[in-house]
């Protein structure tokens, strides 16, 4: 018999025989009605029924049943993981689409930056092909809205809108710090006969703790256009002060060839002679024509001359177009700009008395503190306004009369006692002058310090000036003053017991002669125990790459003198030390003064 999908099929009639049954049961065919037959749930899944399915007893019936609940919960495991994996496909797409997004507006943002830069390259093209009296106007135009416009620094130096370069730091040397306390600047000129200006750092430097050198930023303006000079002042500081650089403590800057203006149309000021005037314009024409020109944008621009200045007028225009690049440069930096000079020495803690006396005053009209009775050595705050000499119209009455108008600008010029910088050059920047003067306000200084070092023998070979005896600087009670050192010259201290020591230091220069210091010249040792020392010999033979070098009569170098200063450790391996020497290895230009001898003996 035969199942036709669709339609009702047709079964011969049961009866007890035909479905297993007793005829005797008392099962009915009606109870029978409830339980759901094989063949019609094969049918349900798609299954025909099979022709012996009338002949199946009860228990097979069961086992199919059970087979098909078992492929039921298979498809049901399949369809919710597939239901799964729909909607992960879904949460990646969506993530793919905002990724997208993200990276379609980096794009953007590139090719406005690559738009920007080319604009301005075409703008600056554009502007520098105007005259200064079109670029005025055009200013006028765009800088504001308002109906008075107020004056920039191109309406008072037009000719720095001809370059693009005209104010941006020809040498630039730092790590650009920012947010510091205070920034002092320390504008710098070539000097015919001595610069000071490596003393003043290392008296400025020396006198700061580790926190203070966090705190602040020294800047250094070479104020030169000679670009062969001024670099060389750049490479000699940071042979010199390499550590000071790298950390951010010391940043070097030199003015571009386009930021002065052409001197030749000076007026006469303050009283200066016309003929001193004059000598001077015919000076820088003759050289503006005969200086040789550095790229094809210089030989426009008037430079500036190699020679020292010969007007007072001229050196004093360019003085005061120094210190306003120098100030423009560190009004970003920190809180409180200080002028120095570069000739000048430092008070111990000058730092933190600076800083606290800005702090501590009452009111914040101040526009100026001074910190020494001589030179330009003050604070302003960079975050108000600069100091100007416009500025005073706003303390002097006109109807008043000049002791008024003292009395108003000494409530926003406030000195500070005792001055915290003492001037030390003689030679001034402009040419042929001597100037001998010192602050008084300073007060006396010390120019050696002692300590109480081991008892030994001090010899030297140099040749001691009056009665700055090696002696008296060893023992603290003065310093040590000797004529100029050659190549070959030393001083030795030789224990009266074998001692073992722990560190030195050696000091030289002071406050008074900073300049006389000791150059190239070497620390060494000389061990008492000659076995041990043959073994470091033998030692250092072994590796071939000796830390020390030993010389012909067995001492062992281990440090040397930089910016005046030797200091360092000792080995414990050297074991109790015979003698210590100060050994002079090339000539010296100058006087040689030890202010400072501290030879720490081992606990």
């Amino acid at each position: 018999m035969s199942l036709d999908r669709g339609r009702k099929p047709e079964y011969p009639e049961e009866t007890p025989k035909a479905r297993g049954e007793h005829a005797n049961s008392t099962h009915t065919w009606q109870r029978r009605e409830s339980n759901t037959q094989p063949w019609r749930l094969g049918l349900l899944w798609g299954f025909a029924k099979p022709a012996f399915v009338e002949e199946v007893p009860l228990v097979g019936s069961v086992s199919y049943i059970l087979d098909g609940v078992k492929q039921s919960n298979v498809v049901d495991i399949y369809q919710r993981e597939f239901l799964a994996l729909r909607d992960r496909l879904h949460s990646a797409e969506q993530e793919n689409l905002k990724r997208s997004k993200e990276l379609n507006l980096v794009l953007d943002e590139i090719k406005r930056a690559i738009a920007e830069k080319q604009a301005l390259r075409d703008i600056n093209r554009t502007w520098s092909s105007l005259s200064d009296e079109t670029k005025l106007k055009l200013w006028n135009v765009t800088s504001s809205k308002n109906v008075l416009q107020l004056p920039s620094i191109f309406h008072h130096l037009p000719h720095l809108l001809a370059k693009e370069t005209s104010l941006q730091p020809a040498v630039h040397v730092g790590q650009g710090r920012t947010g510091v306390s205070i920034v002092m600047g320390v504008p710098s000129v070539k000097r015919e006969v001595h610069s000071y200006l490596t003393d003043t750092l290392s008296s400025l430097m020396s006198e700061l703790s580790q926190a203070e050198k966090d705190d602040c930023v020294i800047v250094v303006f070479i104020a030169e256009t000679d670009q062969q000079y001024a670099n060389s002042v750049a490479d000699n500081l940071k042979r010199l002060f390499p550590a000071e650089i790298q950390s951010g403590l010391l940043e070097i800057i030199s003015p571009s060839v386009h930021f002065y203006p052409d001197f030749s149309h000076l007026k006469e000021s303050f009283g200066d002679p016309k003929e001193r005037v004059r000598t001077s314009i015919n000076f820088f024409s003759n050289l503006s024509n005969s200086s040789s020109s550095v790229g094809s944008d210089h030989t426009s621009q008037p430079s500036l001359p190699n020679e020292p200045w010969s007007s007072m007028t001229l050196w004093r225009t360019k003085q005061n177009l120094d210190y306003c690049f120098l100030m423009m440069y560190a009004q970003s930096k920190g809180t409180y700009y200080v002028q120095l000079e570069d000739d000048i020495v430092a008070r111990p803690n000058y730092f933190t008395t600076m800083k606290n006396f800005a702090l501590q005053q009452p009111s914040e009209d101040w526009m100026i503190l001074e910190f020494s009775q001589l030179g330009f050595i003050g604070t302003n705050p960079l975050t108000g306004p600069p100091f100007t000499p416009i500025m005073w119209v706003k303390v002097c009455n006109p109807e008043k009369d000049a002791k008024h108008c003292d009395r108003q600008k000494a409530n926003l010029r406030i000195r500070f006692k005792p001055s915290l910088f003492q001037h030390v050059g003689t030679h001034s920047s402009l040419a042929g002058k001597i100037q001998k003067l010192k602050d008084k306000d300073f007060g006396k200084q010390t120019v050696h310090k002692g300590h109480a070092n081991p008892l030994a023998e001090v010899t030297t070979s140099l040749k001691t000036y009056q009665h700055f005896t090696l002696e008296k600087a060893y023992l603290g009670e003065d310093f040590f003053w000797a004529f100029t050192p050659v190549a070959g010259d030393f001083i030795r201290i030789r224990f009266f017991t074998p001692v073992r020591i722990e560190r030195y230091f050696f000091r030289s220069g002071n406050i008074e002669h900073p300049g006389d210091k000791l150059f190239n010249t070497t620390v060494e040792v000389l061990p008492f125990d000659n076995i041990q020392s043959e073994k470091e010999a033998l030692k250092e033979e072994k590796e071939r790459t000796p830390k020390y070098q030993r010389t012909e009569d067995g001492f062992i170098r281990i440090g040397q003198f930089q910016n005046g200063i030797a200091e360092g450790e000792v080995e414990a391996s050297f074991g109790p030390l015979e003698a210590m020497r100060l050994s002079v290895l090339t000539d010296s230009p100058v006087w040689v003064i030890l202010s400072e001898i501290f030879i720490k003996k081992a606990e």
